[in-house]
């Protein structure tokens, strides 16, 4: 996809796909959604060499934020032979509507079992209409409530690529049966904001294999058209 690269490395019970996006040139990129086992997401990135420019959260859930404030701790961790200090490491996302659930990631992980799971505030929240750099592209940020209030996808029309988090998978949705899960939502940001993206896009996904969106438009049951 025009030099930028996809790691795509599934952490915590839940199997969730922590994805690396970085320029195979510069080696510059982000990680996004680092649910846990900080020790293996900052492992492959020293393995290929990549400089982390800011962790990016689709959006609350435990599976994809609870290794967000850890991560961001190892990354901007001194290197002792460093004449300067450590490159700040932002966390960027999701919209502020998820708050809640951000606050909560500690007490989650006693329940579910994933330890190391710390709170996180994000140095930005974002909101539809903004962009956010990986490498040298620019995603389009796009408010996508119903699996969670705060969730947002990252879409570049120049690479035809939509990091979509909980919201679309291959052949299924978000689960919207939380008690501030909304169904209709769902649907709604699926068919007003991401089908219309073109069926050509690569769609990333929170769980599982990736897709197209003109994959899903024809054979998505939950979404169809």
């Amino acid at each position: 996809m025009a030099g930028l690269e996809v790691a795509i490395l599934p952490v915590t019970p839940f199997e969730q796909n922590c994805t690396v996006l970085y320029d195979d040139r510069s080696r510059r990129g982000v990680v996004i959604d680092p649910g846990g086992e900080v020790d293996r997401i900052a492992g492959l990135v020293a393995e290929r060499g990549i400089t982390v420019e800011r962790i990016l959260l689709t959006h609350g859930h435990i599976d994809h934020a609870a290794g967000a404030a850890g991560l961001k701790a190892t990354l901007e961790r001194p290197i002792l032979s460093a004449k300067a200090g450590p490159i700040p490491v932002p966390i960027e996302g999701p919209h502020e509507a998820d708050r809640f659930l951000l606050e909560g990631l500690e007490q989650q992980g006693r329940m579910y079992g994933i330890a190391g799971a710390r709170n996180v505030t994000p140095d930005r929240w974002l909101v539809e209409g903004e962009q956010v750099r990986i490498a040298d592209h620019l995603f389009d940020v796009l408010h996508c409530p119903g699996h969670t209030p705060g969730h947002v996808v990252f879409f570049s029309a120049e690479l035809r690529l939509l990091v979509a988090g909980d919201v679309l998978f291959r052949g299924s949705i978000g689960r919207t049966d939380f008690p501030y899960g909304d169904h209709e939502a769902l649907l709604g940001a699926i068919r007003d904001k991401v089908y219309p993206l073109g069926d050509d896009v690569t769609v990333l996904c929170g769980h599982g294999p990736g897709t197209t969106i003109g994959r899903e438009r024809r054979s998505n049951p939950f979404v169809r058209g």
